[in-house]
């Protein structure tokens, strides 16, 4: 069963630091691109960054210079390394399974979630 797990959120203060997991099993991790995407308290879910299965990496404007993603493919499992975080970047993290050219749509698998809250 496809299956990809998220881990990592919890309750950090603004300006810390902060590193989400992405468990992928059911699949071979490598053949595909893997997305994280965040869903604000009464806002639309929107992706936050993605990275394709060569390995390129993409930045959405909101995180470009605080966040970044890489992946292990060795261990199925994708990570969002998040710094300078702000109450902005309070949200439950989604990791998902797609094509990063592609709408957030094509992404086929996701995750449960995990919730990031940014306070003093």
């Amino acid at each position: 069963q496809v299956q990809l797990v998220e881990s990592g959120g919890g309750l950090v203060q603004p300006g810390g630091s902060l590193r989400l997991s992405c468990v992928a099993s059911g699949f071979t991790l490598d053949n595909y691109d893997i997305g994280w995407f965040r869903q604000a308290p009464g806002k639309e879910r929107e992706g936050i960054s993605c990275i394709a299965n060569d390995g390129t990496t993409y930045l959405y404007d909101s995180v470009r210079g605080r966040f970044a993603i890489s992946r292990d493919n060795a261990k199925n499992t994708v990570y969002l390394q998040m710094n300078n975080l702000n109450s902005e970047d309070t949200a439950v993290y989604y990791c998902a399974r797609g094509l990063c050219h592609g709408a957030m749509g094509d992404f086929d698998s996701w995750g449960q979630g995990t919730a990031v809250t940014v306070s003093s």
